[in-house]
């Protein structure tokens, strides 16, 4: 029975860890005994995710981050090596989501377009090339969050759709081009998970697609970071390139 994954220790960065998934992934990483960084554009929030790491007896840095500023990604790269001496593990959690408007394609604003591209795969490609170099000597792992609505082609809402696929196209590409420094890159694609973002959103949250799932309910935050602490730790040191889709059976039906 493997009960160490491996990840004491290690140095995790979370981006978006204000709240929702970003706060769910930072706890797990500290859970299992990591150093985490956890940033975000909302600094409030950061405060609240850290002082729960602390509280469960991890350790915990923060800061600010704006992922569409190359200057602002490599000053996070930069808080990481000074405060804990590089990095091993970087989720890609940052994006656009909560408060975007359900539309038809042909009404999505131009501006909105724009800003859900510049945060979901500008910020991805951002933080990645600002933090990668640091794994180049002990290697490690870029986990990028997308969506599996990728798959499903969720209508009203390719704006968002379209940026998930983008981020699994680069994902691919990154995992070549950084293999040779043993850097993995790989991809969590989430089902419907109850964040406060998505209740907000859905008036049925609790109840939405589920016919549509094996498994007849839609997920918890905490039915998602096991799918990082696996892709984050030495469990998984062979894997690279690929696509976790966690959506309780969905894709299937």
């Amino acid at each position: 029975m493997v009960t160490d994954l491996g990840l004491q220790g290690k140095r995790v960065i979370v981006t978006g860890a204000a709240g929702g998934l970003g706060r769910a992934f930072a706890l797990a990483f500290a859970g299992a005994g990591a150093k985490v960084l956890v940033a975000d554009i909302n600094a409030g929030g950061l405060g609240e995710t850290s002082e729960l790491v602390r509280a469960a007896g991890g350790t915990a840095h923060t800061a600010a981050v704006d992922v569409t500023s190359t200057d602002s990604c490599r000053a996070l790269a930069s808080t990481a090596q000074e405060a804990m001496g590089g990095v091993d593990v970087l989720v890609n959690n940052a994006a656009l989501y909560g408060g975007l408007e359900r539309r038809h394609h042909f009404d999505i604003e131009e501006g909105v377009w724009d800003k859900v591209m510049a945060v979901n795969v500008k910020g991805v490609w951002q933080m990645s090339r600002a933090v990668a170099p640091l794994m180049k000597t002990a290697g490690g792992s870029i986990i990028n969050i997308a969506s599996a609505t990728v798959f499903s082609g969720s209508p009203q809402w390719m704006h968002y759709v379209a940026s998930k696929g983008a981020v699994i196209a680069m994902s691919r590409v990154m995992a070549k081009e950084l293999g040779g420094d043993n850097i993995r890159v790989n991809v969590i694609a989430p089902g419907f998970v109850l964040t406060e973002a998505s209740l907000a959103q859905i008036e049925d949250a609790k109840t939405y697609g589920v016919d549509r799932a094996a498994l007849k309910r839609n997920a918890e935050v905490e039915d998602i970071t096991g799918a990082a602490l696996y892709l984050g730790s030495p469990l998984s040191s062979f894997q690279t390139g690929q696509t976790l889709i966690v959506d309780g059976g969905k894709q299937f039906i």
